[in-house]
């Protein structure tokens, strides 16, 4: 059941991002830009822990989980550290999966070689 949740969940994120591919005229990566910004929306208004507790994976994984995450991150720096937790919060909390990315980003251009169109 809990894959089942998670796949519906993460569904719903993709196809809502599917249809501001098709519908309107924003690119790529200001539809990115923007669930991440939704996520930490949600996150900071505690809307989306509901979310992240139903769909798990589904929740946590996408672009808008990444948001959610760097807003916990900074609602709980600010409670230890006030202000300072502004700017620290967000990258404590995301420092894991911003390093898992760009090594795995490294990793995959020693195997691959560019294309030029």
């Amino acid at each position: 059941m809990e894959y089942l949740k998670a796949f519906i969940v993460g569904g719903i994120i993709c196809v809502i991002g599917q249809i501001l591919i098709d519908r309107t005229k924003l690119m790529s990566g200001r539809i990115l830009v923007m669930f991440v910004i939704l996520g930490c929306i949600l996150g900071g208004l505690g809307i989306y822990e509901y979310i992240a507790d139903f769909g798990g994976a589904g929740a946590t994984v996408p672009l808008t989980g990444f948001g959610y995450n760097l807003s916990k991150g900074v609602i709980k720096e600010i409670d230890q550290n006030g202000f300072l937790g502004i700017f620290t919060g967000g990258l404590k909390a995301s420092a894991g999966g911003i390093s898992a990315a760009l090594l795995f980003a490294f990793l995959a251009s020693l195997v691959f070689e560019p294309k030029e169109k």
